[in-house]
């Protein structure tokens, strides 16, 4: 008979406090513990292990390749095992949370599984935050927000539930008429946009010429900016409306690269509510077909 290891959920829940704090002594504060107690539990983790998980360098915690594999199980266990606890516990699930989502997701499918949630709990508050990727991890790492709907880059996987890739595609109004030579009239989100990027990045590689016709910072004035024919633009397909078509390789428009999206919170910050809904959208997600189970896709993710 096999040995079998047993990772207690204490052991892991001190490892993800201090990945997620950034600091022993902040996971101490935050689990009751003190530091040479949090210290012991890691070294024990990693007797287990068999393996360092942390390293420090200078007053930055970083994680060993064996520490990331870590902690996306221990993301997992802590997830479903927090969720039974308030099964069990019949806690009433009430309150505020805060969650923040790109651009492109504040009219999508995202939205409808989050306001879905709260419907079925209706004693849940929620505040929406929307914006560029960048500036909801900022937000989430501040503790301004609770969970993140964010683009997932080599920089930002600290906080990283889930993920799943989503392709861009040219969108365009039907019956849409531009002269090629006097370059593609582009409907794009300010620099730093990864659609906007990515579309740069595909006609200049096919070296097509283009243009910027249009640029604004809200989905809704991009998709009007379609709509009336004042450009083209890369769009997801839950941001396409009636009245487009998408443009690919027969039309001379090349493929856009994919992009990787992922679910962020901070796990000793999240209330059980905050742990219900993170359930409930990674459900939707697994229903979708387009969730990535971290444990297996860790070491796919790539940067935008």
């Amino acid at each position: 008979m096999r040995h079998i290891v047993n990772f207690q959920t204490d052991l892991l829940r001190t490892f993800v406090s201090v990945i997620d704090l950034g600091a022993f002594t902040k996971a101490g504060e935050a689990l009751g513990r003190t530091q040479p107690a949090i210290s012991l539990q890691i070294r024990r983790l990693e007797e287990l292990v068999g393996a360092p998980i942390i390293k420090q360098v200078g007053r930055t915690l970083l994680l060993t390749s064996e520490g990331e594999m870590l902690l996306s199980y221990a993301r997992e266990i802590l997830r479903l095992n927090d969720e039974a606890a308030s099964y069990f516990n019949r806690a009433k699930i009430a309150g505020v949370i805060r969650v923040g989502l790109p651009n492109d997701y504040a009219v999508a499918f995202l939205q409808g599984v989050i306001t879905e949630y709260t419907r079925q709990n209706p004693e849940i508050s929620l505040e929406l935050h929307c914006g560029w990727s960048a500036e909801i991890l900022d937000r989430l790492r501040a503790d301004e927000l609770d969970i993140a709907i964010a683009m997932v880059n080599g920089e930002s996987t600290q906080y990283l539930s889930r993920s799943w890739v989503e392709r861009p595609v040219w969108a365009a109004v039907e019956d849409i008429k531009f002269d090629r030579a006097q370059g593609i009239p582009l409907a794009a989100h300010p620099e730093g946009c990864a659609y906007r990027s990515r579309m740069i990045q595909a006609l200049d590689a096919a070296n097509v010429r283009w243009r910027v016709a249009y640029t604004g910072s809200g989905i809704g004035g991009l998709q009007n900016a379609v709509i009336n024919g004042l450009g083209i633009s890369a769009l997801t397909r839950y941001t396409m409306l009636p009245g487009m078509r998408i443009l690919d390789e027969k039309d001379g428009f090349p493929p856009l690269a994919e992009i990787r999206v992922g679910l962020f919170y901070k796990h000793p910050r999240l209330s059980d509510a905050g742990i219900r809904l993170v359930n409930h959208v990674i459900a939707r997600l697994d229903e979708a077909g387009v969730s990535g189970d971290p444990t297996r896709a860790h070491v796919e993710l790539v940067c935008q």
